[in-house]
């Protein structure tokens, strides 16, 4: 076990290449696939709801995610050749796209929408392929502001999971004190568990807090048994089962989204490796890189949505201490068995929103820690980038707090800037090129290499 990386500021329990027992390996997996799995398959179920699919059609898109998810989890952890990170990575149909795909898909049907997501994919291939060109535009302290905005944002969706509905205020229950209670249970085991445990008990805290509020919930009659009888015992996946189409305005929208993503999972890459008190390498950045991108391509082929790395998965490394992707790597392969399997998948999706609520909302408030130790240790904060830090995230929490700031703007570009990550993310890329610098160095890593950092 590690307990301090090469800058003495690492807490990891097991680092990058060590693997737990078995015993142990396999609870920690499950905590992984439970932190992600409703958000991977939330993206398939709202669009087929939004294009009226059948149920049959609806079931198989959520296989399909499944199962594209645990490869590309597999590959970033055990990369192919040059595609893949080499860390404990976990991927998932990124939300960064959902708008985009339901304007294209109520437009053009879903053909449309893996015919622009397999062009697309080139975007975030060729800023990968070519990161030592692009570096520049991503400093440290671009990829702070982002990962910190990606907990910001998280957590109001992590408050309405605690409440009892994804979908918000309004909806029947929310904010009951039953899913309030099962909630508040969920988090205060999980975080007894984490800061008064040694052992299995600390590391995995989550996948116990959850499974404590799971069996409560059990017993109070809030798990709804129904789709595990109704699910299929096999599922085959069928390569362009939808078919496949291109049109131009939807392939340069979704492009535009890859390029934001490629954004997001930088940042993800940079708090991942941070948290072991290193920083990323250009191959590990590259190989994260090609593995959204390449995947992301792949699953449009096998009728799935864009992935990319899950935000909640890093805060649960940096809340546990647990960053070996050999834990990714099992994690990986119970979502592939889950997606061959549709029984052990709607298993896992009867976990009631407001235990997952409970057993996330610390993890996404973890990703803003990430960001900020990413700021803390390789960022100085002269008055210029403390300005450019202040304005992003005032922008980026801007509209997520009031969406309704940008509802004039055309469908398109109210996609791209009703996101805080992508309205923050950008203005700290901008602002980062056009103002001028305070000092030769406002950034230690930005003119010369750590001793912890290899650029190979």
């Amino acid at each position: 076990m590690t307990q301090s990386g090469d800058s003495g500021r690492s807490s990891v329990v097991y680092d990058i290449e060590e693997k737990p027992p078995l015993g142990e390996s396999i609870p920690l997996a499950f905590q992984h696939v439970l932190a992600m799995v409703l958000g991977n398959i939330a993206v398939p179920l709202i669009i087929a709801s939004s294009l009226g699919l059948a149920t049959g059609q609806t079931t198989f898109l959520v296989q399909m995610a499944l199962i594209v998810a645990g490869v590309a989890s597999l590959v970033q952890a055990y990369p192919v050749g040059p595609v893949g990170a080499r860390l404990p990575i976990m991927m998932g149909t990124s939300f960064a796209f959902l708008g985009t795909l339901l304007l294209i898909g109520q437009d053009a049907g879903l053909p449309a929408i893996f015919g622009a997501a397999l062009v697309g994919s080139v975007v975030q291939i060729f800023i990968g392929a070519n990161y030592e060109r692009f570096k520049p535009l991503f400093p440290p302290l671009v990829n702070g502001i982002v990962v910190m905005l990606i907990g910001l944002t998280l957590i109001p969706t992590g408050i309405d999971y605690a409440a009892g509905a994804a979908s918000g205020p309004g909806a029947e229950g929310y904010a009951s004190l039953m899913n309030l209670g099962v909630a508040s249970l969920v988090f205060v085991v999980t975080l007894v568990l984490n800061q008064f445990f040694r052992g299995i008990l600390r590391i995995a805290s989550v996948f116990f807090g959850i499974l404590v509020g799971y069996v409560v919930a059990v017993f109070l009659g809030m798990v709804e048994f129904a789709p595990v009888a109704q699910a299929g015992w096999f599922a085959v996946p069928v390569p362009l089962k939808f078919g496949i189409a291109f049109e131009p305005g939807a392939i340069i929208a979704v492009a535009a989204v890859y390029l934001i993503v490629a954004m997001e999972t930088i940042g993800n890459i940079s708090a991942i490796v941070s948290e072991t008190g290193r920083n990323a390498s250009n191959s590990q950045i590259r190989g994260g890189l090609l593995g959204d991108g390449v995947m992301s391509g792949i699953a449009s082929i096998f009728n799935a949505f864009p992935n990319t790395s899950f935000a909640q998965n890093v805060g649960l490394i940096s809340f546990t201490g647990v960053a070996s992707r050999y834990i990714v790597g099992i994690g990986g392969a119970i979502l592939l068995v889950s997606g061959f399997i549709p029984k052990v998948g709607a298993v896992i999706t009867t976990v009631p929103d407001p235990v997952l609520g409970g057993g996330t909302l610390i993890l996404f408030a973890q990703i803003f820690t990430s960001g900020l130790n990413i700021i803390h240790r390789e960022v100085v904060l002269t008055q210029r980038n403390t300005t450019i830090i202040a304005t992003a995230v005032a922008l980026g929490l801007g509209v997520t707090f009031r969406p309704e700031l940008v509802q004039n703007l055309p469908e398109m570009v109210q996609t791209l800037f009703g996101s805080g990550v992508v309205m923050g993310g950008l203005a700290g890329l901008v602002l980062n090129i056009v103002i001028p610098r305070d000092s030769p160095v406002d950034s230690p890593t930005e003119n010369e290499t750590t001793a912890t950092e290899t650029n190979d």
